[in-house]
């Protein structure tokens, strides 16, 4: 089998019992799991969930917290037990692993998400399996991703992994509920995810999780418009990820082989504030979007905004929103380029590859 980097999500439904603590036996299976997609030579990132579930007896609490500060406490303790637990157990099969808590932050700012690139790939060129989670001892509502389903879906599309896997409690999506429909049909493969399949799997996760299939469908689009196959579903063993990548899986498989978007990409798309605006012409709406081109200074009709060179801004055409990019030039430098040129300039604004269009489905 072809060597591949992958990210596993594992989350509290999987991982944890009734009462909202991790289970044993459930954690062990994931270690071996893990093991033995790395003795197979595959690079392996895991988000993790399960730090509240570390946490909470330690603090005091009788059952799982469902105040934010009860959660972020419990998630304070749990964090470094948690990752103790992954040590110990990893460490019985030769594999070191690393803690790496993310906040939204770290994706929003250019050089944090870039130094958040280089660390995962320097641990994993150094052989050590990154465990990554939510910072949520220290999160806030406005700079959470939601989940670590989310998560997840933005750390393969960092790293540029060539497949996801959500580990849950149900495999795969079906066309209904299967807990309240006995004809409800697993969905084996889908190559994209509808507007239909996101109401149908409207609703709650379980009580220890932070969502259900629906969060799941979620993260999976994204993953998959950074160019990483999807695959949600179970599996028990030693070797169900080796299975799920050969296609055995007990799940659902989303996507097919899609290219790669770059970071600089990923981050303009996905992460970055944009400082102003631009309105072009016909004939440079047809150089992005159909010639692959940059946009060249002759084909700007309007500028808006107070934006600096470097800053990211968005492009609009006679429709409408066309996408994002990093200018070259200062709102004031190229207004007054544009101002002396008369409709003649030709300075390049913003170049192709720090031009990310939105009218379409992926990042381009």
């Amino acid at each position: 089998m072809e060597k591949k980097r992958v990210v596993v999500k594992i989350g509290s439904s999987s991982l944890t019992n009734a009462a909202g603590e991790i289970d044993e036996s459930k954690f062990a299976d994931h270690i071996h799991a893990l093991a033995a997609l790395r003795k197979a030579g595959h690079e392996t990132i895991v988000v993790s969930s399960g730090a509240v579930a570390c946490g909470f007896k330690l603090l005091g609490y009788p059952s799982r917290p469902v105040t934010l500060k009860g959660k972020q406490a419990a998630a304070a303790i749990g964090q470094s037990v948690l990752i103790q637990r992954y040590r110990e157990a990893l460490g019985e099969h030769g594999i070191t692993p690393a803690q790496i808590l993310l906040t939204r932050q770290d994706f929003s700012k250019k050089d944090r998400y870039h130094n958040a690139y280089s660390t995962l790939t320097e641990l994993l060129h150094r052989g050590v399996m990154p465990i990554v989670n939510e910072n949520d001892s220290v999160s806030v509502t406005e700079l959470t991703f939601g989940d670590n389903d989310m998560l997840s879906a933005l750390v393969s599309g960092l790293i540029h992994a060539e497949q996801l896997v959500i580990l849950t409690d149900i495999n795969g999506l079906y066309s209904a509920n299967p807990k309240n429909d006995p004809n409800a049909r697993r969905f084996d493969t889908i190559e994209k995810i509808t507007p239909d399949m996101m109401r149908m799997a409207g609703g709650a996760g379980t009580k220890v999780g932070t969502g259900g299939m629906l969060s799941k469908l979620k993260a999976a689009n994204t993953a998959l418009s950074l160019g990483v196959r999807v695959f949600i579903g179970t599996g028990k063993g030693e070797n169900k990820l080796l299975r799920i990548l050969e296609g055995k899986g007990d799940g659902t498989y989303i996507g097919g082989a899609r290219p790669a978007v770059t970071s600089q990409k990923q981050w303009i798309a996905l992460f970055s504030e944009t400082a102003g605006k631009i309105y072009i012409d016909p004939g440079a709406e047809q150089a992005l979007l159909k010639n692959g081109s940059s946009l060249l200074a002759a084909g700007i009709q309007k500028v808006t905004g107070l934006f600096q060179k470097g800053d990211v801004v968005e492009v609009y055409g006679s429709n409408g929103l066309l996408g994002k990019g990093e200018v070259l030039y200062g709102a004031e430098e190229l207004e007054d380029l544009l101002e002396k040129q008369m409709g003649r300039a030709t300075g390049e604004v913003i170049h192709r590859d720090k031009w990310v269009p939105l009218t379409r489905k992926g990042l381009g």
